[in-house]
């Protein structure tokens, strides 16, 4: 919510103007003194705190000499500032603006009190000006000793390093070029930017490398590894400076990523910022090794110990984890609920409730579909594997035409993270097949030959029975759970009625459980038709029966071991994940979404959020007075205006004007916005997440750098050049090139004469 000027005839507001704007003071005798000066005699009734919490001042009413610019992004008044700058007569030329901020008309008795406070001002301001130019003056030449000329070329030699650096992060070019073979020459894109930097006149670089031989490195390993670091920690620093003015966040992890042959767990952090924006933010890659103890322990260490921030103020938790990650994930999960009980462990709005449910399945069969899945998504991202597929899907289903048309606008762009995957996935299975298959085949040549070898692997695991059978269990039993989970990443009132609506999902669930033997029948026939049409035999797994022939045990029927370890386990893992993932105290904060106004309308105001509000009790400014202010919010908009709206999302009620009014409920709505199971405001498709994974896309897995991921997804963020040379300075001072480089000839030097004389 953008702040306005409180001055009269003053109409400037933060969203117009870059200038600063500074709250009243909360001293009584400052903030009288203000109000005298700004002559707005509604003012006066208003007690300090109030005007503190509501009111503003632009710089504009305040001597430049009061204003100081602690950081290119902070402004501060001075403890003694005083705003005696202001407009009192412009609006006798413009009458009918006056009613906006009456001006007070001043007695005799007022003007003498003004005047003798401004000549007291006056005095005060001209000796804090003397003292200060005394303490200028002493500190330039004793604290801050100026520097010498090597010592600046060697700072602006760093800001250009640091340019280039940060210019190489932000277009995801990487630092070292792929080599087609190891004979080839491996190109140095930072090299090659230094040296056209030095060539289009950079004198900085120019000074330092003149004089350096034409195949020599430029900079060390070290010396661009400290630089990276620099870059990453200042963009990460400005983030955070963000989340701890937020005070509360959801922390959410992403798949295992691998940076130099060492697997680390992607970091985000979702909050609302302090324009009431749901924010969520890439801050680091963490290296994923040890038990789930020892990641526990390394995640706070951190959030706490290196981003200052507190686990007490984690309000939830989301962990997109795949494949053999996710048993670690889950359990790190509960050990941080049982550490920090209101990190609520829920699903992520980035994925689909059934492709989570599905991954958290810790079952072979069921991980190797869910690893094809992925595979499939990226082997028919190019053109000509597209083209095949939607050829191989016309051949299958020439007889139904209208069913071919369907699927082929269903398998578009993103299908396998669809709501829907399983049912799009079962009948694409046999045009898949035959899509490998011809891919594989390869006659015209069209295909390159890892391609051809993609497509026999993709062959040989769809061609299993097992994995017919799995697709088939997965579609019918996450289909109780479809429309649930579309709901839970729709608008805030679908997100609402999903909440209530989980017990009739656990009933369904809990319907088949009861039922097995019936539904697992129907299920098998399935799969048996669909197995017939592939033309693949149905058959108990390869490697189950040798082991039944070692241990001596009869042989077993395909579908009763079918039921026993695939759709039992399956049907029993789901109705656990969903208990676990929406157990009574996520319910209650799901609830809460009541406070948003559409939904106390869609409720017709009968609502009870007392009920649930225990659960962020402490989180509240003034949690005895919750009730009676949650009345006074489903009055106010009940009995709104015929014209009035009611907002519908979280985002739009915070930027209400007059929810500052309600302080428990603004407290409330923040808390639950960063809630990881809720979307981002406004659909955005391009989240933190997204531009982690293009960057991962974009160039191969040997060329990822942890550092140069940081400022390619953080594109957004503030970063000064002139801070990150400051860190080096401070940090590397002594990792001058010179300095090292004449220490190493030194060396060599000393190595010779050694020699030397040990050979006499």
């Amino acid at each position: 919510m953008p702040n306005f000027c409180a001055a009269p005839n003053c109409t400037r507001k933060s969203t117009q103007s870059d200038l600063a704007f500074f709250r009243f003071p909360r001293d009584p005798e400052r903030c009288r003194i203000w109000v005298e000066n700004c002559r707005r005699a509604d003012l006066e009734a208003k007690t300090s705190d109030q005007l503190n919490k509501h009111y503003r001042l632009c710089a504009k009413h305040f001597d430049p000499a009061m204003v100081c610019k602690t950081s290119p992004y902070r402004t501060v008044l001075k403890d003694t500032a005083i705003p005696t700058i202001f407009d009192l007569t412009s609006h006798l030329r413009n009458p009918h603006t006056r009613h906006r901020k009456r001006i007070k008309e001043l007695t005799e008795e007022d003007l003498k009190k003004i005047k003798e406070r401004l000549l007291v001002s006056s005095i005060e301001q001209l000796a804090s000006k003397k003292d200060a130019a005394v303490e200028d003056s002493s500190s330039t030449n004793e604290d801050e000793p100026q520097l010498s000329t090597e010592e600046k070329e060697f700072r602006e030699y760093l800001r250009s390093l640091f340019e280039v650096v940060v210019m190489l992060g932000e277009q995801s070019i990487p630092l070292v070029a792929c080599k087609a073979s190891e004979a080839e020459y491996m190109s140095n894109n930072f090299q090659a930017l230094l040296d056209y930097r030095m060539n289009a006149g950079d004198e900085a670089l120019k000074k330092r490398f003149q004089a350096t031989a034409v195949n020599t490195e430029y900079l060390s390993a070290t010396q661009q590894s400290q630089l990276l670091d620099i870059c990453e920690t200042t963009v990460r620093e400005e983030m955070l400076m963000e989340v701890r003015e937020s005070r509360f966040f959801s922390l959410v992890t992403g798949d295992l990523v691998e940076f130099a042959n060492e697997k680390h767990l992607p970091l985000f952090l979702r909050f609302v910022n302090q324009h009431n924006v749901l924010r969520e933010e890439f801050l680091d890659c963490m290296l994923f090794d040890g038990d789930e103890s020892a990641l526990v322990e390394r995640l706070e260490a951190h959030l706490t110990d290196r981003w200052g921030l507190s686990m007490e103020e984690c309000r939830g938790q989301a962990h997109k984890a795949t494949g053999t990650s996710t048993t670690k994930m889950k359990a790190v999960a509960v050990l941080l609920v049982e550490k920090y009980p209101l990190a609520l462990h829920m699903p992520c709005s980035h994925m689909a409730l059934n492709i989570h449910l599905a991954n958290s399945l810790p079952f072979p069969n069921v991980q190797v579909v869910m690893e094809t899945l992925r595979r499939i998504n990226t082997f028919f991202r190019t053109p000509f594997t597209q083209d095949e597929l939607e050829k191989a899907i016309s051949t299958h289903y020439q007889k139904n035409e209208e069913k071919g048309t369907t699927l082929k606008e269903a398998c578009g762009s993103g299908w396998t993270e669809q709501h829907s995957v399983f049912d799009v996935l079962l009948d694409m299975l046999p045009p898949l097949l035959l899509c490998m298959d011809n891919i594989r085949d390869n006659d015209d040549g069209r295909f390159a030959d890892s391609v051809a070898a993609d497509a026999y692997s993709f062959t040989e695991t769809l061609s299993d029975f097992e994995i017919i059978v799995t697709v088939v269990i997965l579609k019918n039993v996450l289909t109780f759970t479809r429309a649930f989970g579309r709901n839970l990443q729709g608008e805030t009132l679908d997100v609402f009625f999903a909440a209530n609506s989980l017990t009739a999902v656990l009933h369904s669930l809990n319907e088949v459980n009861d039922n097995i033997d019936v539904y697992h029948e129907f299920w098998y026939e399935e799969a048996v038709s669909v197995a017939s049409v592939m033309e693949i035999p149905v058959m108990v797994p390869r490697l189950f029966l040798r082991k039944q022939r070692a241990a001596d045990v009869g042989e077993i029927q395909a579908e009763v071991y079918f039921k026993e370890y695939v759709t039992v386990p399956v049907i029993h893992g789901v109705m656990q994940e969903v208990e676990d993932m929406f157990c009574e105290t996520n319910l209650k904060a799901l609830k809460c979404l009541s406070l948003v106004p559409a939904v106390m309308g869609q409720m017709k105001f009968n609502t009870t959020e007392e009920n649930y509000a225990d659960v962020y009790r402490n989180d509240l400014p003034n949690p005895d007075t919750l009730p009676a202010e949650l009345h006074c919010w489903r009055i106010k908009w009940k009995h709104r205006g015929k014209e009035v709206r009611l907002p519908t999302t979280i985002h739009e009620t915070l930027q209400l004007p007059d929810v500052k009014f309600f302080p428990n409920v603004n407290s409330f709505l923040k808390v639950l916005s960063a809630l990881p199971a809720l979307k981002l405001e406004d659909n955005k498709c391009d989240t933190a997440s997204a531009r982690l994974q293009a960057y991962l896309d974009g160039m191969s897995a040997k060329q990822w750098n942890k550092s140069l991921a940081m400022l390619y997804v953080n594109t957004h963020v503030k970063h000064d050049l002139d801070v990150m040379v400051d860190k080096y300075c401070r940090l590397y001072a002594e990792d001058d090139p010179e300095a090292e480089a004449e220490a190493e000839s030194e060396e060599v030097a000393e190595e010779v004469a050694e020699e030397a004389a040990a050979m006499k």
